[in-house]
């Protein structure tokens, strides 16, 4: 006999209840989320329904240990009808069925993969081969590359998901307004020894260019640095001091030798501080000049670009203190991902939540244009989902007003490291990801994960306990740069994070313990607490405790949601047992394999939750994903409802 507990919120049948009427359990705290975790018997049968009165008479359920259940209509619960249906109408990634096939439940990894596409990995079977080594998301830095070649790389990923049942997402990452190298002429590195002098320049050259001369993208580079300044590339993996200026070029002795890559990011440090005149500049805009703008296209006049550094950098504004600096090219590159369709913007060197508003209401705005002219609803208009990079001390400052308006956040931690002493990564990366968990957003930690991976097969033991340290800390995701973009092992460095991940998620479970950590409310309304109570007392029933099996031996969650939006609340308590999310369209499911826990479907489903279930486990038996006897806790955004069963 299966086993079931629904717990109905007003939302779903368009009744309007008073707060104190819909009751869980026994004084429970909304403010602090802490539940007590009931056993019910493997054999009972029941079902919990929100009263439609305020003064009908609570029920009391005495379980097994004779503590009594406060409850509202106790009714039985039918057993669930067989369901015949095409195993071939569910979509679900093919390496995580096997998964689940071979290992079972327990074996799936967690923590999501991100990969740096670049010109080791750009081919359709170097993109199977990252799809099969557990790749969740696909990376494109417009840093590198033309945007054909970018288009290019997102249709492979495209016919990826097409023809093999994948669900990578799509990540497009922005250059920024960060100073930086150029690509050195096409080579692919270029090494700088201790003592060797280097010119850093802005003029053009030729078919060849002098040795040890390397351009810089800012016109004003040479203006605003001073001699004795400390030059770092790419956050210090080299260092230069500049000794002499003639004119445009800034001659410079290396102090501490290492690996120069093709458009490495530059700062400049003096007197011990970090000079922010011309780093970190932003691609926003304020609300004044945004109206300007509009008024000025609206009235047929072209934006008024004003060229700063070769027409990379635009501003428009009264005075020094009022300039809004940011750049066309990124505005350029934020409509190709549009266009293109893509799942996620990841925007460089945030500064503030006016950004990222910003640049949501221009999302929305030009997708619906698109959307409107390719005959499309315009319900679905705000698909691209935009991602905070955390890599400047104002990033930090404004650190949670920054990621509330976001939908997501990376720990950028290379440029971070460049911006505030390296002793205090660390701790800026942990509390980074803690933000991010309690305001339901996911977070990637990024930057020099395997760096060593670049050039050899192995990584040192210490890129391994940073690895391990990112997954303790339950990060959404872990992202590769270089070593996947243009290492030579990028296949080998996927494995060891994917390896890496698996095990910490594992002793995770079964030594450490499950650590309670305070999630406060990110509901705005009635209808989102209700989620959010369900949610957090679901997920409550699938936690490990004291290392045994969680609670009542669950074996999975599974989450039928439109938006995504509880999928991600059961994400955010970072249950033990995986979470099965069934979703109606692709994009959703895609935007999911970013966050921690979730294994994506697409799947057809209505708002009949016992058809849904009985369909469910009808092809996902076909397939050989779940068996007979498994204990599913399911619940739904459509009728908000918990559910306790075995399969049929």
């Amino acid at each position: 006999m299966s086993q079931s507990l629904h717990l109905f919120s007003p939302s779903s049948s368009g009744v309007a209840l008073p707060k104190h009427s819909l009751r869980f359990t026994p004084s429970v705290s909304t403010s602090n989320r802490r539940f007590p975790v009931t056993s019910f018997p493997r054999r009972c049968c029941f079902a919990i329904r929100a009263s439609a009165s305020a003064s009908s008479d609570p029920k009391v359920l005495e379980t097994e240990n004779g503590k009594p259940e406060v409850l509202s209509h106790v009714t039985a619960s039918p057993e669930p009808a067989a369901v015949s249906s095409d195993s071939a109408s569910i979509e679900v990634d093919a390496v995580t069925e096997v998964e689940l096939k071979e290992n079972g439940f327990r074996s799936t990894r967690r923590t999501k993969l991100v990969c740096t596409i670049g010109p080791a990995t750009c081919g359709f079977k170097q993109l199977e081969a990252l799809a099969v080594g557990g790749m969740n998301v696909a990376r494109i830095n417009m840093c590198h590359g033309e945007r054909e070649w970018h288009k290019a790389v997102i249709e492979r990923v495209r016919r990826l998901n097409e023809e093999k049942g994948y669900a990578v997402a799509i990540m497009m990452d922005t250059e920024g307004s960060e100073i930086h190298m150029d690509d050195l002429g096409g080579a692919p590195s270029a090494k700088a020894e201790d003592g060797e002098i280097w010119t850093f320049t802005v003029r053009a050259f030729g078919s060849s260019r002098p040795e040890r001369t390397i351009n810089v993208n800012y016109d004003g580079f040479a203006e605003d640095v001073a001699i004795g300044d400390e030059l770092l590339v790419d956050g210090g993996m080299v260092r230069f001091e500049v000794i002499e200026k003639i004119g445009p070029d800034v001659k410079c002795r290396c102090t501490d030798p290492g690996l120069l890559l093709p458009r490495a990011n530059l700062t400049f440090w003096r007197d011990g501080s970090l000079v922010r005149e011309r780093n970190a500049m932003l691609p926003t805009i304020s609300a004044k000049i945004q109206h300007h703008l509009e008024t000025k296209q609206n009235e047929g006049e072209e934006w008024p670009w004003k060229a700063v550094g070769g027409d990379r950098f635009g501003d428009i504004g009264e005075t020094k203190n009022t300039v809004i600096c940011w750049r066309r090219v990124d505005w350029l590159d934020i409509d190709f991902g549009i266009a293109e369709g893509v799942d996620f913007i990841a925007i460089s060197f945030v500064k503030s939540a006016e950004v990222i508003n910003h640049l949501k209401s221009y999302i929305a705005a030009r997708s619906c244009d698109r959307m409107a002219d390719d005959g499309i609803s315009l319900l679905q208009c705000s698909d691209i989902a935009v991602i905070a990079k955390i890599e400047s001390i104002d990033s930090l400052k404004n650190l949670e007003e920054i990621i509330q308006a976001s939908d997501g956040a990376m720990v950028a931690r290379g440029d971070l490291g460049a911006q505030i002493p390296l002793e205090q990564v660390p701790s800026a990366q942990q509390r980074i990801v803690q933000v991010c968990r309690q305001l339901n957003k996911p977070v990637i930690v990024a930057s020099q994960l395997l760096e060593s991976m670049i050039e050899y097969p192995t990584p040192t033991r210490a890129e391994v306990a940073d690895v391990s340290e990112a997954v303790r800390q339950r990060a959404d995701a872990l992202m590769l740069s270089g070593e996947s973009a243009m290492g030579q092992f990028p296949d080998k460095a996927l494995t060891v994070l994917r390896s890496v991940s698996v095990r910490i998620e594992k002793w995770w479970r079964e030594e450490k313990r499950h650590e309670a950590m305070e999630l406060p409310e990110v509901g705005t309304s009635f209808s989102d607490s209700i989620s959010e109570e369900i949610c957090t007392s679901a997920a409550k029933m699938g936690f490990s405790i004291l290392g045994k099996s969680n609670n009542l031996g669950v074996d999975a969650l599974f989450v039928y949601t439109k938006t995504g939006h509880m999928a991600s609340l059961l994400s955010r308590c970072r249950p033990d047992c995986p979470i099965f999310a069934f979703t109606t369209t692709t994009s959703v499911r895609r935007r999911l394999n970013l966050q921690w826990g979730l294994i994506p479907f697409r799947l057809s489903f209505s708002d009949d939750m016992e058809s849904n279930l009985n369909k469910t486990f009808s092809l996902l038996k076909a397939r050989g994903m779940i068996k007979s006897g498994d204990l599913i806790i399911a619940v739904s955004d459509m009728l908000q409802s918990i559910q306790v069963m075995n399969v049929p």
